[in-house]
């Protein structure tokens, strides 16, 4: 029986009961376009997060207080108070700082800005000039803060695009509009460029003032949320690491590494922890996908050894004639591959609708994981085989005599 006639069998056969066979090629679809899709959102949200990151700054140094600890118990990293403007500028002029180009002391704190009958709960950033430079901020309107800003203390503001569009909509300016923060004015002085982003990562989301005024007017803290660092090149991040450390330390009159109270993230290492944690997730969602594709193989090993007990007086009557067991294997395998590989292509086909569809809906990025789509068409022809064997086997195995009896 050469290819073309067992293909034309199998067709026939099971075109015999339409309903049942749709059925079956169901649970493969569902299988495999779950799989698509899911890992495709989970490799758009991983590329998002790193985008975000990568967005915040090149050659990204961050350095962040350690946690507290109280009776034995230690609380969550950075709440401890342990960063201050002179630990800032200690690095920005200490002569054995050789490779940090730009030096950000920063306050990161949420808080309600509101603008007549408008308001937003967002984080409110403390900075000075150079956190624009450090974190690659640029202007759409007006300036960014500046350092005549800080030392005089002034009320103004800039405002990220989201903010801005929440405070101020219908497309009116936000240039030279005043705002709220805890019940003190801000002048409004310029408007960032869109980052995008989500969440606790929305860039847009966000506010910036004058450290000095941060500290002195708003929050009423002398202490620093962390310092972000730019080295000068990326292959001394580790030595600006170092010699960071080590002036902090030594400023902070610690001795040992293991005690101490502050910690330095390169942009490598959020990357690093990010991408775990994301893939993590992915591979969660895939496997709760592969489960309805385990479902779905489990239902073509039914319907086949239905197909097997129905043509059990045909499968008799070739036999007597002088098939032979490898023929009837082949077939039932056929038939069994066929529609698992049927399954898998329209599977592959709305996974991937699915999945744009979806990242048009939400505005995210639409990632298409080409490994993925390998895996799961080669998966599907591999559930054909291993579900299809055993009805195969069996209908092989059952004796010509016996089959033409069968009622």
């Amino acid at each position: 029986m050469d290819f073309f006639e067992l293909f034309n069998q199998s067709i026939k056969a099971l075109s015999l009961n339409k309903l049942r066979t749709g059925l079956a090629t169901l649970g493969i679809v569902i299988g495999i376009g779950s799989v698509i899709t899911l890992v495709s959102l989970g490799e758009a949200s991983q590329q998002s997060i790193q985008n975000n990151i990568q967005s915040l700054g090149a050659n990204l140094l961050t350095v962040s207080p350690g946690s507290q600890q109280q009776g034995g118990v230690r609380s969550a990293a950075g709440s401890s108070q342990t960063l201050t403007n002179d630990d800032a500028a200690a690095i920005k002029s200490a002569p054995q700082i050789t490779t940090v180009s730009a030096v950000s002391p920063e306050i990161d704190q949420r808080a309600q800005v509101s603008a007549g009958r408008n308001n937003s709960n967002i984080r409110i950033n403390g900075v000075v000039s150079a956190y624009a430079s450090v974190h690659k901020v640029t202007m759409d309107s007006g300036v960014f803060i500046s350092d005549e800003d800080n030392t005089a203390g002034r009320k103004v503001i800039v405002l990220g695009p989201q903010v801005a569009s929440d405070l101020f909509p219908n497309g009116v300016s936000s240039i030279g509009q005043s705002v709220r923060i805890k019940g003190t004015a801000f002048q409004v002085i310029g408007v960032t460029v869109s980052k995008g982003g989500t969440g606790f990562l929305n860039q847009d989301n966000v506010a910036y003032i004058p450290l000095s005024t941060a500290q002195k007017q708003v929050f009423g803290q002398s202490y620093l949320s962390d310092i972000s660092l730019e080295a000068k090149t990326s292959d001394v991040m580790t030595q600006a690491q170092n010699e960071v450390g080590y002036l902090l330390l030594a400023r902070h009159k610690l001795s040992d590494p293991a005690r101490a109270d502050f910690s330095i993230l390169s942009q490598a290492d959020i990357l690093s922890t990010a991408s775990s944690t994301t893939g993590t997730f992915t591979a969660l969602l895939a496997g709760i996908a592969g489960i309805s594709l385990l479902v779905g193989g489990i239902g073509i090993m039914n319907i086949m050894l239905m197909s097997v007990t129905e043509r059990t007086r045909e499968i008799g009557l070739r036999k007597a004639l002088g098939a032979k067991k490898k023929t009837i294997i082949t077939q039932f395998l056929f038939e069994s591959i066929i529609l698992t590989f049927t399954g898998g292509l329209i599977g592959i086909f709305l996974g991937i609708i699915a999945s744009y569809i979806y990242s048009y809906m939400t505005a995210s990025l639409f990632v298409l994981s080409f490994s993925s789509i390998l895996i799961a068409f080669v998966v599907s022809a591999a559930i054909g085989i291993i579900f299809g064997w055993y009805p195969a086997s069996r209908a092989s195995n059952l004796q010509p005599i016996e089959a033409l009896r069968y009622e």
